[in-house]
C-alpha cells in the first residue's frame, strides 16, 4: 500500500463517526474526530450505539469481516471490532458506513490495553479472530489468549460471558486448550479442531474472514473454542 493512500486512509478515520482511537497517554478518553472527544468508559452502549444492547468485542478484527457480518446478522446486539492496524479497520468501518450498520463500530488500539477501555461487567461476550499466534515460545504471552490476556478481558466482561477463538493455527487452538485447564474459573463449553468436517454447531461460525479464505484454500482446518472465565 502506498504511503498516501495509506495516509488518506488514517485521514477518513478522523472523520469516520464509527471509529474510536487513543486520545489521551493515560486513556481516559478516545478520540471520535478531530474536533470531538467522549468519555467512553461504562458508556459504550448510550454514547456509541444510542441503545441499551449487548456489547460484543471482536479482538484482532483486521479488515472487520467478522464484525460486519454478525452485527448484519444480529441488529439486536453491538458489535465492536478492534485492531491496531488503521489501514485495515478502515475498510471494514467504511464497508459498515456503506451499509447503514448503526450497530458496527471500531476502536483502534492495541489489545494489550483493552481493560483501560472499558467499565467492569460492560462487556458481553468477545470474538478473537485469526490472531497471530505467535509461534516462538518466547512470544506465548503475546498470544491474546494466554493468561495475560484473559486477565484482562476478566476485568471488563459480564459474569458468564462467552469468549470465542476461531484460528487455523494448532499451536494456538492446543496452547489455549492448555491454558484454559490451568486458568481458574474457566470453562470450555465446546472444541472443534475441524469445524468445517461436518455441519456447523453454531451459526455463527459460517462467517469467513479475508484471512479465513486464504487458510481454506491453503487446505488448512479451522478450529474453535467456545469458553467462560467466570
Amino acid at each position: 500500500m502506498g504511503k498516501k493512500n495509506k495516509l488518506k486512509k488514517f485521514a477518513d478515520l478522523l472523520s469516520y463517526p464509527n471509529v474510536y482511537e487513543n486520545y489521551d497517554p493515560k486513556f481516559p478518553k478516545l478520540l471520535i474526530s478531530a474536533d470531538t472527544e467522549a468519555d467512553m468508559i461504562g458508556n459504550w452502549r448510550t454514547s456509541c450505539y444510542k441503545n441499551s444492547n449487548p456489547l460484543i468485542l471482536e479482538l484482532a478484527c483486521g479488515r472487520g469481516e467478522y464484525t460486519e457480518a454478525l452485527a448484519q446478522a444480529y441488529p439486536d446486539q453491538n458489535f465492536l471490532g478492534v485492531d491496531v492496524k488503521g489501514a485495515r479497520i478502515w475498510m471494514g468501518a467504511s464497508h459498515c458506513l456503506e451499509k447503514g450498520l448503526t450497530n458496527a463500530a471500531f476502536l483502534r488500539t492495541r489489545i494489550e490495553q483493552i481493560s483501560l477501555f472499558f467499565g467492569t461487567n460492560e462487556v458481553d461476550g468477545i470474538w478473537i479472530t485469526f490472531p497471530d499466534p505467535f509461534l516462538r515460545e518466547s512470544k506465548e504471552n503475546k498470544r491474546l489468549t494466554s493468561a495475560r490476556f484473559l486477565d484482562q478481558y476478566k476485568k471488563i466482561i459480564k459474569p458468564g460471558a462467552i469468549l470465542h477463538l476461531k484460528t487455523d493455527d494448532p499451536t494456538l487452538y492446543h496452547f489455549t486448550l492448555d491454558t484454559l485447564l490451568q486458568y481458574q474459573g474457566a470453562h470450555i463449553i465446546y472444541k472443534n479442531d475441524d469445524i468445517y468436517a461436518h455441519d456447523l454447531d453454531y451459526d455463527e461460525l459460517k462467517y469467513k474472514t479475508h484471512y479465513e479464505k486464504e487458510h481454506l484454500a491453503d487446505g488448512r482446518k479451522i478450529k474453535y473454542i467456545r469458553f467462560t472465565i467466570n
